[in-house]
Protein backbone atom coordinates (compact mmCIF):
# COMPACT_ATOMS: atom_id res chain seq x y z
CA UNK A 1 0.00 0.00 0.00
CA UNK A 2 1.28 3.63 -0.67
CA UNK A 3 1.15 7.20 0.81
CA UNK A 4 -1.56 9.69 -0.11
CA UNK A 5 -0.77 13.15 0.32
CA UNK A 6 -3.73 15.49 1.49
CA UNK A 7 -3.85 18.84 -0.49
CA UNK A 8 -4.78 21.96 1.34
CA UNK A 9 -4.16 25.76 0.28
CA UNK A 10 -0.61 26.10 -0.44
CA UNK A 11 -0.94 30.24 1.42
CA UNK A 12 -1.23 28.12 3.96
CA UNK A 13 0.98 29.02 6.92
CA UNK A 14 3.09 26.61 9.59
CA UNK A 15 0.33 27.02 12.38
CA UNK A 16 -2.42 26.24 10.01
CA UNK A 17 -0.74 22.95 8.83
CA UNK A 18 -0.12 21.73 12.35
CA UNK A 19 -3.79 22.93 13.87
CA UNK A 20 -5.25 20.89 10.31
CA UNK A 21 -2.52 17.86 11.19
CA UNK A 22 -3.65 17.92 14.54
CA UNK A 23 -7.44 18.10 14.50
CA UNK A 24 -8.44 16.55 11.55
CA UNK A 25 -9.82 12.66 12.29
CA UNK A 26 -7.15 10.46 9.85
CA UNK A 27 -7.53 6.61 9.73
CA UNK A 28 -6.83 5.00 12.71
CA UNK A 29 -3.52 2.96 12.43
CA UNK A 30 -1.73 5.40 10.08
CA UNK A 31 1.55 7.37 9.94
CA UNK A 32 0.66 10.54 9.56
CA UNK A 33 3.57 13.22 8.88
CA UNK A 34 3.53 17.20 7.25
CA UNK A 35 6.20 16.67 3.98
CA UNK A 36 7.47 19.54 2.26
CA UNK A 37 4.11 21.63 3.38
CA UNK A 38 2.02 18.24 2.65
CA UNK A 39 0.18 16.07 4.76
CA UNK A 40 0.92 12.65 4.15
CA UNK A 41 -0.97 9.52 5.10
CA UNK A 42 0.80 5.95 4.94
CA UNK A 43 0.21 2.74 6.28
CA UNK A 44 1.79 1.42 9.26
CA UNK A 45 4.85 -0.12 8.87
CA UNK A 46 5.53 -3.98 7.65
CA UNK A 47 6.59 -6.61 10.20
CA UNK A 48 10.09 -6.71 8.88
CA UNK A 49 10.44 -3.02 9.08
CA UNK A 50 9.53 -2.91 12.53
CA UNK A 51 11.70 -6.20 13.04
CA UNK A 52 14.51 -3.72 12.50
CA UNK A 53 13.17 -0.76 13.81
CA UNK A 54 12.69 -3.22 17.44
CA UNK A 55 16.62 -4.52 16.96
CA UNK A 56 18.04 -0.76 16.49
CA UNK A 57 16.08 0.04 19.51
CA UNK A 58 17.28 -2.84 21.39
CA UNK A 59 21.00 -1.62 20.62
CA UNK A 60 20.47 1.86 21.59
CA UNK A 61 18.77 1.17 25.06
CA UNK A 62 21.80 -0.70 25.86
CA UNK A 63 24.26 2.58 25.97
CA UNK A 64 21.75 5.90 26.14
CA UNK A 65 21.77 7.58 29.59
CA UNK A 66 18.91 6.81 31.77
CA UNK A 67 17.80 10.32 31.65
CA UNK A 68 17.26 10.07 27.50
CA UNK A 69 14.74 7.39 25.76
CA UNK A 70 13.56 6.18 22.10
CA UNK A 71 10.54 6.91 20.97
CA UNK A 72 8.57 4.96 17.81
CA UNK A 73 5.74 7.27 17.39
CA UNK A 74 6.80 10.60 18.56
CA UNK A 75 6.53 12.91 16.18
CA UNK A 76 8.97 16.43 15.60
CA UNK A 77 8.65 19.38 14.22
CA UNK A 78 11.08 21.35 11.08
CA UNK A 79 8.84 24.27 10.47
CA UNK A 80 11.63 26.07 8.16
CA UNK A 81 10.83 23.21 6.01
CA UNK A 82 7.48 22.67 6.49
CA UNK A 83 7.83 19.27 7.91
CA UNK A 84 6.25 16.95 10.77
CA UNK A 85 7.78 13.85 10.94
CA UNK A 86 7.41 10.65 12.96
CA UNK A 87 10.74 8.76 12.36
CA UNK A 88 10.91 5.15 12.90
CA UNK A 89 13.46 6.01 16.01
CA UNK A 90 13.89 9.17 17.57
CA UNK A 91 16.25 9.28 20.07
CA UNK A 92 15.90 12.27 23.12
CA UNK A 93 17.23 13.40 26.18
CA UNK A 94 14.29 14.00 27.98
CA UNK A 95 14.70 16.58 31.28
CA UNK A 96 11.08 17.88 31.30
CA UNK A 97 7.87 17.83 29.79
CA UNK A 98 7.41 19.38 26.28
CA UNK A 99 5.63 22.66 25.30
CA UNK A 100 3.12 20.23 23.38
CA UNK A 101 2.12 16.69 24.07
CA UNK A 102 1.65 16.63 20.17
CA UNK A 103 5.32 16.85 18.97
CA UNK A 104 9.13 17.86 19.84
CA UNK A 105 11.38 20.81 18.36
CA UNK A 106 13.27 18.37 16.17
CA UNK A 107 16.22 19.91 17.10
CA UNK A 108 16.00 18.21 20.43
CA UNK A 109 16.97 15.39 18.92
CA UNK A 110 20.22 12.89 19.17
CA UNK A 111 19.81 10.58 16.32
CA UNK A 112 16.73 9.47 14.25
CA UNK A 113 16.30 6.42 12.68
CA UNK A 114 14.52 5.64 9.48
CA UNK A 115 13.71 2.48 7.63
CA UNK A 116 12.43 3.14 4.05
CA UNK A 117 9.64 1.58 3.07
CA UNK A 118 9.20 0.68 -1.20
CA UNK A 119 6.75 3.53 -1.34
CA UNK A 120 7.80 6.25 0.19
CA UNK A 121 11.98 6.08 0.60
CA UNK A 122 12.12 9.01 -1.78
CA UNK A 123 11.34 10.69 1.60
CA UNK A 124 13.54 9.31 3.76
CA UNK A 125 16.65 9.71 1.78
CA UNK A 126 15.81 13.41 0.26
CA UNK A 127 13.05 15.54 2.29
CA UNK A 128 13.43 14.09 5.74
CA UNK A 129 17.42 14.24 5.37
CA UNK A 130 17.62 17.73 4.61
CA UNK A 131 14.78 18.75 6.96
CA UNK A 132 17.26 16.57 9.68
CA UNK A 133 20.33 18.15 8.84
CA UNK A 134 18.69 21.77 8.93
CA UNK A 135 16.77 21.26 12.39
CA UNK A 136 21.15 20.44 13.86
CA UNK A 137 20.00 17.05 14.21
CA UNK A 138 24.03 15.74 15.11
CA UNK A 139 23.22 12.05 13.68
CA UNK A 140 20.54 9.93 10.99
CA UNK A 141 20.85 6.60 10.43
CA UNK A 142 18.81 5.46 7.29
CA UNK A 143 18.29 2.08 6.75
CA UNK A 144 17.22 1.86 2.89
CA UNK A 145 15.82 -1.57 2.61
CA UNK A 146 14.91 -0.61 -1.09
CA UNK A 147 18.39 1.32 -2.29
CA UNK A 148 19.36 0.21 -5.86
CA UNK A 149 22.15 -2.15 -6.04
CA UNK A 150 20.40 -3.91 -2.38
CA UNK A 151 19.73 -2.97 1.04
CA UNK A 152 22.18 -0.63 2.61
CA UNK A 153 22.67 1.59 5.98
CA UNK A 154 24.15 4.84 5.94
CA UNK A 155 24.61 7.04 9.05
CA UNK A 156 24.66 10.65 8.25
CA UNK A 157 26.27 13.43 10.54
CA UNK A 158 28.11 16.98 10.90
CA UNK A 159 24.83 18.53 9.31
CA UNK A 160 25.57 21.87 7.47
CA UNK A 161 22.81 23.60 6.03
CA UNK A 162 20.42 20.95 4.76
CA UNK A 163 23.02 18.60 3.82
CA UNK A 164 24.74 15.81 5.89
CA UNK A 165 28.40 14.38 5.36
CA UNK A 166 27.87 10.68 5.05
CA UNK A 167 29.84 9.22 8.06
CA UNK A 168 29.43 5.94 7.15
CA UNK A 169 27.80 3.23 4.46
CA UNK A 170 27.38 -0.41 4.20
CA UNK A 171 25.69 -3.33 3.00
CA UNK A 172 23.07 -5.15 4.83
CA UNK A 173 25.36 -7.90 6.77
CA UNK A 174 28.16 -5.88 7.44
CA UNK A 175 28.09 -4.01 10.92
CA UNK A 176 27.71 -0.01 11.41
CA UNK A 177 28.88 1.96 14.19
CA UNK A 178 27.23 5.25 15.70
CA UNK A 179 30.33 7.73 17.15
CA UNK A 180 29.70 9.05 20.95
CA UNK A 181 27.46 9.77 22.23
CA UNK A 182 26.26 6.02 21.21
CA UNK A 183 29.53 4.24 20.58
CA UNK A 184 27.25 1.14 19.69
CA UNK A 185 27.61 -1.00 16.72
CA UNK A 186 24.61 -2.40 14.76
CA UNK A 187 24.63 -5.97 13.40
CA UNK A 188 22.97 -4.93 9.91
CA UNK A 189 23.24 -9.17 9.25
CA UNK A 190 20.21 -9.32 11.77
CA UNK A 191 18.60 -7.09 9.49
CA UNK A 192 15.67 -9.10 7.71
CA UNK A 193 15.59 -9.09 3.49
CA UNK A 194 12.66 -9.00 1.85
Amino acid sequence: MSALTVSQDPDQNWDDLVRYWEEMEWPEGSKVEIIEGIITVSPTPAFRHNIIAARVQRRLYSVIPDEWEVFQTLSIAVPSRLGMFIPDLLVVPVHEPPETDSYLPAALAELVVEVTSKSNARHDRVSKAAAYATAGIPLYLLIDRWAPGGPTATLYGEPKGDVYRVLSAVKFGDPIRLPAPFDVTIDTGEFPVD
